[in-house]
């Protein structure tokens, strides 16, 4: 047999050419399972290569690499970028809408509640203009859960709802919106006007009340029913110059998050009062300003270190409780006065945007509200008796936000009720939205506070440069939401962000 014939057949046992089908070979083509197998050596190896067909450069532009998909860093990393929060936080804002409101209508001991009362006289005067005294809600506050929602009214009434009781039903129809009153964790009923209500940050069983008529600070312990509150504290008395006592009515409350027992509220005589209430019901410290004027607003930072208080001098003053006198002081049972570390006048800070201050007079205003960003500590927001809103960075002392609605004159608009009230905004928990309510009409203003120049709000956004940039997020805008009734409390439920309450004071 010539094994060079190609003709001839080969018995399939000693074929010399590799089979198409290399997978049944893989035996034979290892050196261990076949030992007469010999790998090609290096010289065959470039001597094949010659034989090879080179591919030619493509005469067409190379493909562009693909983009990465922008989501990808959230999978990865568990959480979105605070970038990215605001490129869709106009998404947000522009699906909140009212869902349904829940008058005030419920009794005490078998008969309607005195704000229940007023709101039946109110309607009775609807139509001869009377004037609105005691009327609807004044203040409202979630639990650091959001599991309940407390609220305050001019009237006197105390009331704790379950909020996912309320929320629940918000789904049922309108002619049955009287609620259960039995579901009602606390509805307490006072001969004495309520203006403002928090929670202790320390103790989420005790809710803390104050009214800008009394000195008193009333804390209520939700966790057994009593009509009475668990403790009283009160402010010293002060007397002027003509032997006279001075009236002093308490405004804003806070509280620390480590300790319980220290309860901060201001009065309307341009102080601060903190008890220590393991010592005594009357203040150990005093946090003093040069003005007399009511202290409408205050806030305590994350570290329990600096308080920050506002009011209607338009003056933004600044305490620091850490080292030296101030620490010591605490820990006396003598009330001792400490003078501010610095104040700032807001008007003259406004006074250096020059855009606004070209378009505007600008001049010193009562400063209602003052407010952390919980998702950037370091920006302050105000918000002024004109119906203006903005920011102060803390850092640097300067305003970097600023919102200015237009005036009550412009809208035609008269003069109601609700220069009676101070609007109470509040910050949602994350993207730097700010909620507040219009002076001027009834809805709600929602504000891009994002601390970029990107921000609407911000002094140095241009419009045309965010839309030359190219970059293709969400339209940046500030939105009106419009409401049935106006409104002079906000509050953001502090899990949920969809979730916004407001309280209206007719």
């Amino acid at each position: 047999m010539n094994v060079d014939d190609p003709t001839e057949p080969k018995p399939p046992r000693k074929r010399a050419y590799i089979a198409p089908k290399q997978h049944n070979m893989a035996g034979k083509l290892n050196p261990k399972e076949n030992p007469k197998f010999k790998p090609l050596n290096s010289h065959t190896e470039t001597f094949m290569e010659k034989y090879l067909v080179s591919l030619k450069p493509s005469s067409q532009n190379p493909s562009k690499p693909i983009s990465r998909w922008s989501r990808s860093m959230i999978e990865l990393n568990g959480r979105f970028e605070p970038n990215y929060r605001h490129s869709v936080s106009g998404l947000l804002m522009e699906s909140y809408s009212e869902l349904k409101k829940f008058p005030h209508l419920y009794h005490v001991n078998g008969g309607p509640c005195q704000t229940h009362l007023n709101w039946i006289d109110n309607e009775a005067f609807l139509y001869r203009q009377a004037p609105i005294t005691k009327q609807g809600i004044s203040a409202l506050d979630f639990d650091q859960k959001g599991i309940y929602l407390a609220s305050v009214t001019k009237s006197g009434c105390l009331t704790v709802h379950d909020f996912e009781t309320l929320y629940c039903q918000s789904n049922e129809p309108l002619h049955r919106l009287k609620e259960d009153e039995s579901k009602h964790v606390v509805h307490l009923s006072f001969d004495q006007q309520l203006d403002f209500v928090r929670w202790n940050l320390a103790n989420q069983d005790e809710v803390v009340c104050t009214s800008t008529k009394r000195n008193e600070v009333l804390i209520f312990d939700i966790s057994y029913i009593s009509s009475k509150p668990s403790q009283v504290l009160r402010t010293r008395h002060s007397v002027s110059v003509f032997g006279s006592n001075i009236h002093k009515g308490l405004t804003d409350i806070a509280s620390t998050s480590l300790d319980d027992s220290r309860i901060l509220a201001s009065d309307t005589h341009g102080a601060i009062n903190v008890w220590d209430r393991r010592k005594s019901t009357f203040p150990c410290l005093e946090l003093t300003t040069d003005s007399r004027g009511t202290l409408n607003s205050i806030q305590l930072n994350v570290e329990n270190q600096i308080i920050f208080g506002a009011g209607k001098n338009g003056f933004i003053y600044i305490w620091d409780l850490r080292g030296g006198r101030t620490s010591s002081t605490l820990q006396s049972n003598k009330e001792i006065r400490h003078p501010p570390l610095t104040s700032l006048k807001l008007s003259s800070m406004l006074e250096k945007i020059g855009p606004l201050k070209a378009q505007s007079d600008i001049v010193s205003k009562e400063i209602q509200s003052i407010n952390l960003d919980p998702s950037c500590p370091h920006q302050l927001a105000f918000h002024l008796d004109d119906g203006w809103s903005g920011v102060l960075d803390v850092y640097n002392f300067q305003v970097t936000h600023i919102h200015c609605p237009p005036p009550a004159w412009l809208n035609d608009s008269g003069v109601s009720a609700d220069l009676l009230y101070l609007r109470k905004p509040s910050w949602l928990p994350i993207n730097s939205i700010y909620v507040v309510g219009s002076s001027t009409d009834s809805g709600i203003y929602i504000l891009d506070f994002y601390p970029h120049s990107s921000s609407p709000s911000h002094v140095d956004y241009i419009d045309d440069v965010q839309k030359l940039s190219g970059v293709k997020n969400q339209d940046k805008k500030n939105r009106f939401l419009p409401l049935s009734e106006r409104v002079t409390a906000c509050a953001v439920h502090p899990l949920n962000n969809w979730r916004i309450v407001v309280d209206r004071s007719e």
